[in-house]
């Protein structure tokens, strides 16, 4: 394989001449760029990219951290990741923190040893989301992506949850239903307290309140879901109608329903916040709110990028997207049961 030095020998000039041309970093006259475009050619020479990452100070390392690789939402993030980082001439470095503290911390460390040009996170812990600095003290652009951390200056990529919840809650209440309860996620994290809060906040506009054991916690999980659905759906007095935080756990809910032998939307209306791949699949059709995964991770990127490029001297930008409401087959009207 040829090296810079061969290069340089056979176009009769200095590794520093080959050097600036490869990496642009320095005027060479057009006779001598000819020269050395020419041995690259004869000699099939491939530069190094590490050696020339290290050159400018860069990586070409981009860190993904996701909160549970386990679930599809988180999937789909990666998959949109790889091809966006790819675009912008990144490789992706992907870890996961199954939503455990102690990870995001240890991961955060490896992070900084890799010395990865930038960080796309999905915070579970406040403590480890704390300006983030490599091993020369240096602050590493960071982008928190779908949740947010009090007193974090970092750019952030999230979806209006209170919408998402408000939607859903209004759409049952325009059904008729008014003894709704909700499997709500972790309230320590704004994705599941502000879908709780968006969903009171629907309700008590119309001066309901939810009964008393109709909210309960699923923790974003499909088996804590399942659980807690059992419960709810045993109760003497269950809900007519049950808003769902996020798509595993309505997999949970769904899976419940069966295991009683109740039917959706006979027994129970079921609509939930955010989708899955193959949640499509599901009959009857989930009504929910879906989140433009895509267009997230492509603007999580874009700024990301855009703060390795320019540095960190700006505000902290907040980039709210909004969720849709997509009508399945999963609500009936109160008074049909």
């Amino acid at each position: 394989m040829a090296t810079i030095r061969d290069v340089a020998n056979r176009a009769k000039v200095s590794t520093a001449t080959v050097s600036a041309v490869v990496n642009d970093s320095a005027y060479v006259s057009p006779e001598l760029r000819a020269r050395v475009l020419a041995a690259i050619s004869e000699l099939d020479y491939t530069p190094s990219l590490a050696a020339r990452n290290l050159k400018r100070g860069r990586s070409q390392l981009i860190a993904l951290v996701v909160a549970d690789l386990a679930n599809p939402f988180f999937a789909r993030l990666v998959w949109a990741a790889e091809a966006a980082v790819a675009a912008w001439g990144y490789s992706l470095v992907l870890f996961n923190s199954d939503e455990k503290p102690e990870n995001e911390r240890r991961i955060l460390s490896r992070i900084k040893m890799l010395s990865c040009d930038g960080i796309i996170l999905v915070p579970v812990d406040v403590a480890a989301t704390q300006p983030m600095r490599d091993t020369e003290g240096e602050p590493i652009p960071t982008v928190l992506f779908g949740r947010t951390v009090d007193g974090q200056k970092a750019d952030t990529i999230t979806i209006d949850n209170v919408s998402a919840a408000r939607q859903v809650t209004n759409y049952l209440m325009d059904l008729g239903h008014t003894r709704i309860g909700t499997i709500t996620g972790p309230l320590h994290l704004t994705t599941g307290r502000g879908r709780l809060d968006g969903m009171l906040e629907a309700m008590r506009a119309r001066g309901l309140e939810p009964a008393p054991g109709h909210v309960r916690s699923g923790e974003f999980r499909e088996d804590t879901a399942y659980s807690v659905a059992r419960e709810l759906l045993t109760l003497p007095e269950r809900p007519t109608a049950l808003y769902v935080a996020n798509g595993v756990m309505a997999l949970g809910v769904m899976r419940a329903l069966a295991d009683l032998g109740m039917k959706c939307p006979d027994d129970i209306s079921i609509a939930s916040t955010d989708t899955i791949p193959g949640i499509g699949g599901l009959r009857p059709r989930l009504t929910r709110t879906e989140h433009p995964v895509i267009d997230m991770t492509n603007e999580a990127l874009r700024l990301l990028v855009e703060r390795i490029n320019r540095g960190l001297s700006t505000d902290a930008r907040n980039v709210v997207f909004q969720p849709s409401l997509v009508v399945g087959e999963s609500c009936a009207p109160a008074r049909a049961r």
